[in-house]
């Protein structure tokens, strides 16, 4: 091909994109999803690319939408623009999924939906539209979706793999943190400097001075728009010298300049058809004629507009580029803006859509209006109803700029922080708190503030510095309001166990006492029993806290939460809770039925900052189940929306989930990156959790003294609930290691705490102990018996496992070598390498050979491929594992397929038995 020739794709410089493209439909063709981020610079070709791949997918659906900027903070838009061809499908949804789509697109009327559910509504009327032909979507300018839609579609192509489905987003360079980060990509650059020279000459029909030619081709730096966009416009003269080029703005500034300079020729009205255009971003031609009309322009004004190709207006409206739709806007002044967006207001149903409605007259406000900024306010509630609190926290945020009462916008910034702190966007929430105290707030209202303060502080941290600032919060809410000024009691107390040791100021002993003197109130909540419950533990000790803990429990378990503010409560509440359930009570069954609640509350409301915390426990959950591959996969989904959100981590299941695999290098990795963060925030309660993570790690490696060593560091600070569990990890390191005196030392401290709490998890674990301690054969027998009652999977396994090797030692190796069996296959199903190899090496010493094999095997399935074997193989349907794994069925069914040839079977009949050999997952 010459300098001048154009390739067959009427793209200049884009081969390798195009072939890139090209293989993305091919392989949908062929029945394999793709999902491709397209991100470059403004105007380096994306949509150019989008184009090309949209003509490419000949026999295809195609469906497309884009990020509107002005339609950021509206739930859902995006998604809505993106799937309303195919809402005629939706009967053929599952009703949950259908009830929580129709409900998100505002169709029906019902509960707040499960974000997640919606994911998998829309993942699912994908993939039913793709069985009847391959799919294609297009997203453009996905840096501009509202959050949500953003999110979800995000969720969406994460689970995409068996079906017929392209999943294709433009997205601008600077989108580094955006919800599409870590999906595949083809990063858009300039083109290269012949390719450069062509498009400029095809841009300029005539001579140019060379220094100028030079200039342009220089500041474009290979953007093929700004090569099109920045000549145009210019008089041949003005080019030709080099006048009128503009110097000092950034690129895309200066390429929306070339536009505003397309823009100035045409006829006043045209540019203000235009700018309405520009402003109703949904593309609806009804309602852009209906506000035309209101506006008195006639829909032939758009011709010359159309002649100049920037704009397309058929069957919807399409702008040649999403920066003309930008250009037109911000070209326009500020009174022709309001203008049109009153317009679109009074075109806009209320009944029908009165968020956007809202939206625009807000737009549309020259100066505060109380009437807009209730409307506005109402938007929020409906908002947060469908599970938009981010886009409740934007209604609110503009409903406080056009409160005219000082008052009123105090009040209305102070929601609008709460609702950016709960869907983790601390620093906007830190940004309205400085709104709010600039308002004449009454003392409650000033007290909230520093609450929420506080709050932001132990989420961004979980450090040393919460529990003061929450402390100091709760005291000034005593004369105030009660019941909140015990919520945050409650909550400063659960700052203080996260801080421990390291919250050198007070300690977990001060909080409680402060909490325990703070007044009743008339008819007690479940947080109010609750916090009586950790105020009498941390006073009194574990035996006094007991009662009170299980009271609050059962009240807590069952409270009903009939709205928003109830649910966010609960959840603030839960984890400390959940705490107090394991490391107190030790009740197994609450502590499922706790996290698997909390996990769905989290995810209906749409509560990020709270849903890695309730990710985490249900991890736990899963942990001491031996479902490791479903631990990892809760951890994933926490650790990618910490990421996502910019709040601190957690780092207490992966540390455990490290050791209990024992993989010695990946656990000691994980460790050391824990204490190094939490050292640094002065998060103390992760030292206890480090000593308890090493001392697991180095039993099941058989280093007994270097496990003694860590349990016995992890027992040092009574409060830490870590502290009990370290304690049976100190028994047993004890008695192998032959320092007997730190095991006798470590069993009435165990036996207290277990005998108080009561439970077969409690019972069972001291009996384990006890065993260790007195080679009582009864007591062995007791700790199975007891472990069997619960859902300790890898603690029964651990109980069969010293039993074997107590066994063993007496002599009695046919019995041993039957405890020992069962413990090394579970420990193999579960992936605890370095338990399973301690067990394959006694039962080898009591005369049975194992063959590596299981070792060998235990990587064979992959996290996510166990646990759709597992489902399976209890008979679930392909739609039913999908709706709980957030995959479709097809994708089921191509894992299922994997699952058979890896396990050498050939039907679902067959899984069980299979998977009992003992072939557990591992990681994704």
């Amino acid at each position: 091909m010459t300098d001048t020739q154009m390739p067959p794709s009427g793209l200049l410089g884009r081969q390798q994109e195009c072939g890139a493209l090209d293989r993305l439909v091919s392989a949908v063709r062929a029945g394999q999803s793709r999902v491709l981020v397209v991100r470059g610079d403004a105007g380096v070709g994306k949509t150019a690319l989008l184009e090309y791949l949209a003509g490419a997918a000949t026999g295809f659906q195609l469906h497309r939408a884009a990020g509107i900027e002005s339609e950021m903070e509206l739930p859902f838009a995006g998604l809505h623009a993106l799937c309303a061809p195919l809402l005629g499908r939706l009967r053929r949804l599952p009703e949950p999924q259908r009830a929580a789509l129709s409900t998100a697109f505002g169709l029906d009327a019902g509960p707040p939906p499960d974000r997640f559910m919606v994911g998998l509504a829309v993942l699912s009327l994908l993939a039913d539209a793709a069985e009847e032909e391959p799919l294609v979507c297009i997203v453009d300018d996905a840096q501009w979706l509202d959050r949500i839609s953003a999110q979800t579609l995000a969720f969406v192509a994460r689970r995409l793999l068996a079906e017929r489905v392209g999943l294709v987003f433009g997205l601008r360079e600077d989108g580094d943190d955006h919800e599409l980060g870590g999906l595949p990509e083809l990063r858009v650059e300039g083109i290269g400097a012949v390719e450069a020279r062509v498009l400029l000459d095809s841009a300029i029909p005539g001579p140019l001075d060379e220094r100028v030619r030079d200039r342009i081709l220089a500041e474009a730096s290979g953007n093929p728009l700004a090569l099109l966009e920045l000549p145009r416009g210019l008089s041949p003269t003005a080019v030709a010298g080099g006048f009128g080029l503009p110097g000092a703005m950034p690129l895309t500034s200066r390429i929306e300049q070339g536009f505003v300079r397309q823009l100035e020729p045409l006829p006043g009205e045209t540019r203000r058809l235009l700018l309405l255009a520009a402003a109703e971003p949904v593309g609806d031609v009804t309602l852009l004629r209906r506000a035309a009309q209101l506006l008195g322009l006639e829909p032939e004004r758009a011709a010359p507009a159309e002649a100049a190709g920037l704009i397309d207006i058929g069957a919807s409206v399409r702008f040649r580029h999403p920066l003309v739709r930008t250009a037109a806007y911000r070209a326009a002044s500020v009174p022709d803006r309001r203008d049109v967006h009153g317009a679109l207001a009074d075109a806009t149903d209320p009944r029908l859509d009165p968020d956007r409605r809202a939206w625009h007259r807000a737009h549309a406000a020259a100066r505060p209006d109380e009437a807009v900024a209730d409307e506005l306010e109402r938007s929020a509630g409906r908002a947060q109803k469908r599970g938009g609190i981010a886009a409740a926290a934007a209604f609110l945020q503009r409903a406080a700029e056009l409160t005219p009462d000082p008052v009123r916008r105090g009040a209305r910034a102070l929601a609008a922080a709460q609702a950016q702190f709960e869907s983790a966007a601390p620093e906007a929430a830190l940004e309205l708190l400085a709104v709010a105290e600039a308002s004449p707030l009454d003392p409650l209202q000033r007290a909230r503030v520093a609450r929420l303060r506080a709050e932001i502080a132990f989420a961004a941290r979980r450090g040393r510095d919460a529990p003061p600032l929450l402390l100091a919060a709760a005291r000034e809410l005593e004369a105030l309001d009660l019941a909140l000024a015990r919520e945050t009691y409650l909550e400063a107390l659960g700052a203080a166990v996260f801080a421990g040791r390291m919250y050198a100021d007070a300690g977990v002993r001060t909080a409680a006492e402060a909490a325990r003197s703070a007044p009743a109130v008339a008819t007690p909540r479940a947080l109010d029993l609750v916090l009586d419950g950790m105020a009498e533990r941390f006073t009194e000790g574990h035996a006094a806290g007991v009662p009170p803990l299980r009271a609050a429990l059962r009240v807590f378990s069952d409270e009903p939460l009939d709205d928003h503010q109830a649910v966010m409560r609960w959840l603030l509440l839960c984890p400390v809770l959940q705490s107090m359930v394991v490391f107190e009570l030790w009740d197994d069954a609450a502590f499922g039925t706790l996290a698997t609640r909390a996990v769905r509350l989290a995810r209906e409301a749409g509560a990020l900052t709270m849903l890695p915390v309730t990710l985490t426990y249900l991890a736990g959950v899963r942990l001491f189940a031996g479902e490791f591959g479903a631990a990892a996969t809760l951890l994933q989904e926490a650790d990618a929306i910490t990421a996502a959100t910019g709040n601190v981590g957690l780092v207490y299941g992966r540390l455990l989930l490290g050791a209990w695999r024992g993989v010695e290098s990946e656990a000691r990795r994980l460790i050391d990156a824990g204490l190094e963060s939490a050292t640094a925030r002065g998060e103390g309660r992760v030292l206890a959790l480090v000593g308890h993570a090493t001392a697991v790690l180095h039993n099941g490696l058989g280093r007994y003294d270097a496990a003694a060593d860590a349990a016995l560091s992890a027992t040092e600070d009574d409060d830490q609930g870590y502290a009990a569990h370290a304690l049976v990890e100190l028994v047993e390191a004890g008695v192998r290691s032959g320092r007997a005196e730190l095991a006798a030392s470590a069993l009435p401290r165990l036996e207290a705490r277990a005998r108080a709490a009561g439970t077969d998890w409690a019972l069972g674990m001291l009996a384990r102990s006890h065993a260790l301690v007195t080679d009582d054969d009864a007591r062995y027998r007791e700790a199975i018996d007891r472990l069997e009652r619960t859902r300790m999977r890898v603690e029964l396994a651990r109980a069969r496992l010293v039993y074997g090797e107590w066994l063993r030692r007496t002599e009695r190796r046919a019995a041993a070598r039957e405890q020992l069996r069962e413990a090394h296959a579970a420990f193999s199903r579960f992936g605890a390498q370095a338990f399973a190899e301690r067990a394959r090496r006694e039962l080898q010493a009591a005369g049975e050979t194992v063959a590596r094999q299981a070792a060998a095997t235990r990587e064979v399935l992959t996290s996510q491929e166990a646990q759709i074997a597992r489902r399976a193989a209890d008979g679930q349907t392909n739609p039913e594992i999908g709706a709980q794994l957030f995959i479709s069925p097809r994708t089921v069914e191509y894992h299922l397929r994997k699952v058979f040839t890896k396990l050498g079977i050939s039907s679902r009949k067959e899984l069980r038995a299979a998977l009992a050999t003992g072939v557990p997952g591992g990681d994704d």
